[in-house]
């Protein structure tokens, strides 16, 4: 355990922060899966109203530097393909 002041502010930070980016992680897994069921059923409309979202969460997550940017941009991508393709 911390000792110092400055070591128990930072492991209160760390808390915080971890619970801030385990809601942005498991909104984002949430989103894309939701996308992914939504396409295995055939409802590409509902599944493109869901896209932006997906986007605006990505796009977040990189910003706030949760995820790296060329993986949000992967995942925007493969998850585009993955819509047209089955249009």
């Amino acid at each position: 355990m911390p000792i110092t002041k400055s070591a128990k502010k930072a492991l209160r930070q760390s808390f915080r922060r971890k619970a801030k980016n385990l809601i942005y992680k498991n909104k984002i897994k949430n989103l894309v899966k939701e996308v992914k069921s939504l396409v295995s059923q055939k409802k590409i409309e509902e599944a493109n109203k869901i896209l932006p979202n997906v986007y605006k969460f990505l796009d977040k997550a990189a910003k706030i530097g949760l995820i790296k940017k060329n993986m949000a941009s992967r995942k925007k991508s493969r998850i585009t393909k993955l819509i047209i393709s089955k249009s």
